[in-house]
């Protein structure tokens, strides 16, 4: 018979193993460190690790710096970081990425900065974290500078690296440095591809985009990511390239990225701004549980379109499901008061800014007040707003265009001289300053001032922006330009088409050149072949001789329609029983029957 254990001895055993239960190993203090979900936990376990001497080991004291990074800990991870006797590439790496993402990346180029006098040399994934920070920062120097070191250390050949460095140059706006990096790599991915892609279509060059979108196809390297079809995607919204943006979205359904977030938004964004307003709002309620994002981009795409009740009723549906509005949030809500003259509820909705959602007004909401009174014909009240507004250099300049605009527009020329003032005082939108005022003269009858104005940019070589109109055929875009016949895809058909519908709109008592872009004290004859001959109407022209019956005809233009091309247009899509969206600088025009959508409010 065997004899009990005695009780000191039982106490003596469970101490042990509990001591040994808390002596946790390096493998097993990296497996619980990977699995951390919270602070608390990691600090626990760092304890830990410090009595059982887990954490003498670089290795493992990587992973719990990881760790704090991944919980968004940047301060412990800093903090263990600096307790470190001899950390290593992976030491660095790991805390300059937590910098980068808790938003600090001038922290991360500091920390970069002083591996050398740690003697550590960066590896690959080191560049690639602080070529990010440069990307963000948007800082071309600092990541020239990178971009020699990665040379200089024999890492330009790297994948990782060298598509970082594409992405780096196209967010600081350097596309031909973009592009010479792409060309010298030797073997590219699907993130290489998305980056070169999306560094054009961040700089405006959305057709150098989508010809790359196609090359990346032609060549079947791999199936487009999610990224690469939202740069394509947003490539053709800022070109006005529905039929593209189409094909992409079909690309969109193939992957299976219809449900994303960001491809949804992009989609929103595309179709509104190749002017059908009714697709994006199809795509927006596909979304399940739309952000503040999507919300935003439908209360604009409205707003654009002139329909202010709609994007009121969008922005009180975000409010009832508890989606907190944000600034960029009221300045649609506020264009869309503004563009659909709703002056009560756009004060309405200024008010309410701080008092229900604490976001204080900036600049850019004021301008637009400014906007909506303008527009409305209350140009005192605007005036003394504007003049009550602090702004940077770039938003005065767009709250003084604005209420110059108003101005010439209400045939208020003492403002329009102030406006003009003090755009051209501060080198703001110079020409659009010379080209208002001098319409805003001529309006008023004043023709020997408009004409001094056009002399005084003659003199100092100010000159407007032509007059540009494309539209989009099959796949092919056609460019028009104001008065330039001789380049004008089928010209002479256009032409005669033109001179039908100048005579039938005549006979429906339409006289030309009465208000607009008037440029010089002409005879009514020049006047309306000036008129006529804006770039607008030419890509009407053609898109009438090109496009079928039944399909509708949309047409981009860089400028703001003037108000002639804006009542003939309306008067042509009721002749030929048809219906064209236009999208001018500042807005949507779906004109059928004989009216428009702005109901001649812009």
């Amino acid at each position: 018979m065997r004899k009990p254990l005695n009780q000191n001895l039982i106490s003596a055993l469970t101490a042990s193993n509990l001591s040994r239960q808390n002596q946790l190993s390096p493998s097993h203090l990296i497996q619980q460190l990977r699995s951390c979900k919270d602070s608390d936990s990691a600090k626990s376990l760092h304890s830990n690790g410090i009595k059982s001497g887990s954490l003498y080991d670089t290795f493992t004291t990587n992973h719990l710096i990881n760790c704090y990074v991944r919980l968004q800990r940047i301060d412990l991870a800093s903090q263990l970081f600096d307790e470190m006797p001899e950390p290593n590439v992976v030491s660095w790496t790991s805390l300059m990425a937590g910098y980068v993402d808790t938003g600090q990346p001038r922290m991360a180029l500091w920390l970069f900065g002083k591996m050398p006098e740690c003697s550590v040399l960066p590896n690959e994934f080191t560049f690639a974290t602080v070529i990010n920070a440069c990307s963000i920062l948007a800082h071309l120097r600092t990541g020239k500078k990178i971009h020699a070191l990665v040379e200089l250390l024999g890492f330009q050949s790297n994948l990782v690296v060298s598509s970082s460095l594409v992405d780096m140059y196209g967010k600081c706006n350097d596309v031909d440095h973009a592009q010479r990096v792409f060309d010298l790599m030797g073997c590219r991915n699907v993130v290489s591809w998305t980056s070169i892609i999306a560094s054009y279509a961040q700089n405006a060059q959305g057709d150098e985009a989508l010809q790359l979108f196609r090359e990346f196809n032609r060549l079947m390297l791999e199936r487009p990511n999610h990224f690469m079809l939202a740069s394509v995607v947003n490539a053709c919204a800022s070109l006005g390239r529905l039929v593209s943006g189409k094909v992409a979205h079909g690309a969109v359904i193939r992957g299976g990225y219809d449900s994303n977030a960001v491809i949804a938004s992009a989609l929103l964004d595309m179709y509104a701004k190749c002017g059908c307003v009714e697709y994006s709002d199809k795509v927006f309620r596909r979304i399940q549980n739309p952000s503040v994002i999507p919300y935003t981009s439908m209360i604009v795409a409205a707003a654009k379109y002139g329909l202010g009740r709609m994007s009121l009723q969008l922005f009180q549906e975000m409010i009832d499901r508890r989606i907190k509005p944000n600034d960029v949030t009221f300045v649609g809500v506020l264009h869309a008061c503004s563009h659909s003259g709703l002056v009560d509820e756009g004060l309405q909705q200024l008010e309410s800014m701080h008092e229900k959602h604490g976001i204080t007004p900036t600049a850019k909401h004021y301008t637009c007040i400014v906007d909506m009174l303008g527009r409305t014909g209350r140009l005192n009240e605007a005036y003394e707003l504007a003049k009550s507004i602090q702004a940077e250099a770039n938003q005065e300049a767009l709250l003084w265009g604005t209420l110059l605009s108003a101005s010439r527009l209400h045939g208020r020329v003492d403002i329009a001289v102030e406006a003009s003032r003090r755009l051209i005082d501060s080198n703001q939108q110079v020409v659009g300053a010379y080209v208002t005022l001098s319409n805003a003269y001529a309006l008023n009858g004043e023709w020997e001032t408009a004409h001094d104005l056009r002399s005084e940019m003659r003199r100092t070589r100010v000159q407007k922006e032509p007059g540009c109109s494309w539209v989009e055929v099959k796949d092919s875009s056609y460019v028009f330009y104001a008065g330039d016949v001789s380049s004008c895809a089928r010209g002479s058909e256009v032409v005669t088409l033109l001179r039908e519908l100048e005579g039938k709109m005549k006979q429906r008592g339409y006289v030309g050149g009465s208000r607009g872009l008037v440029f010089v004290d002409v005879e009514e004859e020049a006047k309306e072949a000036i008129v006529g001959l804006h770039s607008e109407r030419l890509a009407l022209g053609f898109a009438l001789v090109s496009i079928p019956k039944g399909v509708t005809i949309r047409i981009m233009k860089n400028l703001r329609m003037c108000r002639d091309c804006h009542e003939a247009f309306k008067l042509i899509s009721d002749i030929v029983e048809r219906e064209f969206v236009v999208r001018d600088v500042n807005r949507f025009h779906h004109f059928k029957g004989g009216s428009c959508t702005c109901r001649d409010f812009w």
